[in-house]
């Protein structure tokens, strides 16, 4: 099974009430990947997503828990020093910015084939994995 690897912005648009058909793509796709079992994530992208959700949405935190608790049944990257090492020189080659780096180094170490974020080129192929703008 090809496992596809979300950012923290999608999460966030499928909690964001005005987020419009941005928000109905996000919860399309995060809906499709817990029916697949294909979702996976980052523990950056946990803590990205409770840090962004408390600050600007207007969320009750016993539902942006639960939501976060939900996907523990997602595959989870939990970068190493290596990882941040390969990060490094992720960013370095394909001249994007640091925490974009850290992203696709745990889609590619998770063995991903997607990588589905708004942050990075839609169609860029970044080794093995190629990045998707589900907005687009």
């Amino acid at each position: 099974m090809s496992v596809e690897f979300v950012d923290t912005n999608i999460f966030f648009y499928s909690l964001d009430l005005t987020a419009g058909s941005k928000r109905h793509k996000a919860k399309s796709l995060i809906a499709r990947l817990f029916e697949t079992g294909a979702g996976a994530i980052s523990t950056q992208v946990l803590i990205e997503l409770y840090s962004t959700a408390t600050r600007k949405l207007p969320l009750p935190a016993e539902e942006l828990r639960a939501t976060i608790a939900e996907l523990d049944h997602w595959t989870v990257h939990q970068p190493s020093h290596a990882s941040i090492l390969s990060a490094i020189d992720l960013k370095d080659r394909h001249q994007i910015p640091w925490l974009d780096a850290l992203i696709l180094n745990s889609a590619t170490e998770l063995g991903c084939s997607i990588l589905w974020t708004e942050d990075l080129s839609s169609g860029q192929q970044c080794g093995s994995v190629r990045v998707l703008n589900p907005f687009l």
